[in-house]
């Protein structure tokens, strides 16, 4: 997956896998949401993972998606997988 560099607006949803529930990745990233200025949701899957629908400027959707392959402190990250709309 490519991820977009210039200047327009994108809508990007992603998967995150790891250890990414009961560790407060959603609140960090809704946190990181309202910082960078976007539009966004986020919400635990049944099967562990975390999916999240960002909007905004393309550097700024670049950002939290580079982020999210960390997260907050005790995440642990295994996968990120995410797709443009």
């Amino acid at each position: 997956m490519t991820a977009v560099t210039n200047a327009t607006n994108v809508t990007r949803r992603l998967r995150i896998e790891g250890h990414v529930q009961g560790v407060g990745f959603r609140w960090s990233f809704m946190e990181q949401v309202r910082q960078l200025k976007l539009d966004g949701w986020v919400r635990n899957r049944a099967d562990g993972s975390v999916e999240a629908q960002i909007s905004g400027p393309a550097k700024a959707v670049n950002t939290l998606t580079a982020w999210a392959h960390f997260g907050p402190p005790r995440a642990r990250v295994d996968r990120v997988d995410y797709q443009d709309d």
